[in-house]
């Protein structure tokens, strides 16, 4: 028997080694990620333009003097209130006031706008003289330029008595009937004008005249000086104040009317208390009593030729003749008066 040569198993499998390793094909390499393509480059955008500012008008008014439809007086050292209002409103923008006298700034006075577009100004005026009051807003990112339309004011120190006209009359006239006195409005300074004037000043405490001083116009130019009434809740009545020597017809919690009036002397002194009208008497009677009106006894309110700045009657109430039809054609029967010092 032929002896094999047997190959030892280990040495078989060494063998086959390579051969395998030489059949295999090398792994490709992975593929490089290509990074990706940046965006593409946007421009920044420009800014949006600031709106335009806005257009705006103002108006304003005045409060306090007295006025023509040319022009306001004052009296010198009042208060002048300047109301106003811009359109449209931008909150927070400033206007400004400038007085001038003559051509020339006195003052310069700056507020800011409210939300509802208003604005206030208030100052004192000096001396007499003419004024012209300008508001302006100056241009600002959020509102144009702009003015108002100007007004002119005048600062008086007046006085006036009898046979003076013109319009420190009419409007010395105006404001004592403004305030209750009984007056004509004529521009002419007449009696009746010096019995209001002289009413006011009694009822003021301001002595017994018909002159118009500079003091009574300081008061009239501020619509200060109405009667206070002692009964404001006693609707429809008159009253006598005996230390003033004034009448008046009161209704509505206020002074109607106003008037100059003599009541009794020592001898036959007025009486004092509270009473009804009871008789009326038109016409003049015997003793020269015009539209007489009764409120006890022979005691009545009526025109008499004679009103003198102090107590000169019989006991009576005397007004000037001109003033009687209008106080009979007032009071009513049964209306009351009130009588005191």
């Amino acid at each position: 028997m032929t002896a094999r040569r047997l190959i030892p198993v280990s040495l078989i499998g060494l063998a086959l080694v390579p051969a395998a390793a030489q059949g295999q094909t090398p792994p490709a390499p992975l593929p490089v990620p290509t990074p990706p393509a940046p965006p593409p480059t946007v421009p920044p955008r420009a800014p949006a333009p600031a709106p335009a500012p806005a257009a705006g008008e103002a108006t304003f008014t005045l409060a306090g003097g007295l006025p023509t439809k040319a022009i306001r007086y004052y009296t010198p050292g009042q208060t002048v209130v300047l109301q106003g209002r811009v359109t449209p409103a931008v909150p927070g923008e400033v206007v400004t006031l400038s007085v001038l006298r003559r051509g020339k700034g006195s003052k310069r006075i700056s507020r800011p706008v409210r939300a509802d577009g208003r604005f206030a100004v208030r100052f004192t005026v000096g001396k007499p003289g003419r004024l012209r009051l300008v508001v302006k807003h100056g241009a600002s990112p959020l509102q144009a330029a702009f003015r108002a339309k100007p007004a002119r004011i005048k600062v008086v120190r007046w006085s006036a008595g009898a046979r003076a006209r013109g319009v420190r009359v009419l409007l010395l006239q105006r404001a004592l009937e403004r305030l209750g006195f009984a007056t004509p409005v004529t521009g002419y300074f007449d009696g009746l004008t010096a019995n209001a004037v002289n009413a006011f000043r009694k009822a003021n405490n301001m002595g017994r005249s018909g002159y118009a001083s500079p003091a009574v116009y300081a008061k009239l130019l501020r619509r200060r000086g109405a009667f206070r009434l002692r009964y404001p809740k006693a609707g429809k009545h008159v009253e006598f104040d005996w230390s003033r020597q004034v009448l008046v017809l009161a209704r509505g919690g206020r002074a109607y009317r106003v008037y100059h009036t003599s009541s009794g002397k020592p001898s036959t002194p007025t009486i004092f208390g509270t009473y009804r009208f009871y008789r009326q008497s038109p016409g003049t009677n015997a003793v020269g009593m015009v539209h007489s009106s009764y409120f006890i006894g022979g005691y009545a309110i009526h025109g008499y030729a004679s009103v003198p700045n102090y107590p000169a009657s019989h006991g009576c109430l005397r007004v000037p003749i001109p003033w009687a039809a209008g106080i009979f054609r007032w009071i009513d029967i049964g209306d009351r008066i009130f009588l005191y010092r």
